[in-house]
């Protein structure tokens, strides 16, 4: 693992909503692009991370103060695996921009024209393209943009009402471990290391804080794994096995974190993204 407090990162990494009008600096912005080209996960994957520039006039985000001229975009393919892969992989540099002091935001529902002037991705099906916002349920040909992210400096001044008292950032209230564990073990039954790395898991970002995630450990704690219950649809974002692979992110960091060394199985259930660690 790269030499990173991976632990700080995730427990003070929030969904910044207002943003300084100014570029990275050119240090922090080389760190980011050598950790995207170089980032190390335990999976083969065909992700990418494109970086791209907007303006403050920009119609990018639906909200006005969320407008700095970075940017990121997380490619992939659009089938199940493909968008949980996504969701690992940009979690890893959401986490590293973290720690370099970057703020950031997990966004699905972009404007996808907008994005496509920006940040031509679309080829021949660039007019074909709906809805207005996001790319769309079900696969689509070719990689698309699955999420995209502000790279730029938190700002508070100047915010709406109601962003000064929330603080500008999403809500961090998060579910104790011992709701989100199917099968048979309970929190107690857990190991320290187990629940060490589930804790770190819990706190992953999710579509409107909604923390679909459930884990499911072996009674000899040798595996546990990560998905969303059978039949989940989110009443909203289109794609909630990209917060399973951010989800699965977190867990996987956190056992290695405890000098574990998983081997990481990724398949499709059901419909869903099934993430599986043997320890």
């Amino acid at each position: 693992m790269q030499d990173i407090d991976w632990e700080t990162a995730i427990n003070v990494r929030r969904s910044a909503r207002s943003y300084e009008i100014r570029p990275l600096e050119p240090d922090t912005m080389a760190l980011l692009k050598d950790f995207a080209g170089g980032m190390s996960v335990p999976f083969e994957h065909s992700v990418k991370t494109r970086f791209f520039k907007s303006h403050p006039e920009s119609n990018l985000y639906s909200n006005r103060a969320m407008r700095p001229p970075d940017n990121a975009a997380f490619m992939s393919r659009t089938d199940v695996m493909s968008i949980s892969r996504a969701g690992f992989v940009g979690e890893m540099f959401i986490l590293y921009a973290t720690s370099l002091g970057v703020a950031t935001c997990w966004y699905g529902h972009y404007s996808l024209a907008e994005l496509e002037r920006l940040m031509p991705h679309l080829g021949e099906n660039a007019a074909t393209q709906q809805p207005r916002w996001g790319y769309g349920k079900g696969e689509v040909p070719d990689e698309r943009a699955i999420c995209i992210t502000p790279l730029g400096y938190w700002r508070k001044d100047g915010l709406r009402l109601i962003d000064r008292m929330t603080g500008a950032i999403v809500s961090y209230k998060r579910k104790p471990v011992g709701e989100l564990l199917a099968g048979v073990l309970s929190e107690e039954a857990l190991s320290p290391d187990m629940a060490y790395a589930l804790d770190l898991a819990r706190k992953a970002p999710s579509a409107a804080n909604s923390q679909f995630w459930r884990f499911t450990v072996a009674p000899d704690l040798k595996t546990v794994s990560v998905s969303m219950p059978v039949g989940y649809r989110h009443f909203k974002w289109e794609h909630p096995n990209v917060d399973i692979g951010i989800c699965a992110c977190h867990l996987w960091l956190g056992l290695r974190l405890k000098g574990l060394e998983p081997a990481v199985h990724l398949s499709e259930e059901d419909g869903r993204a099934v993430w599986t660690f043997a320890l």
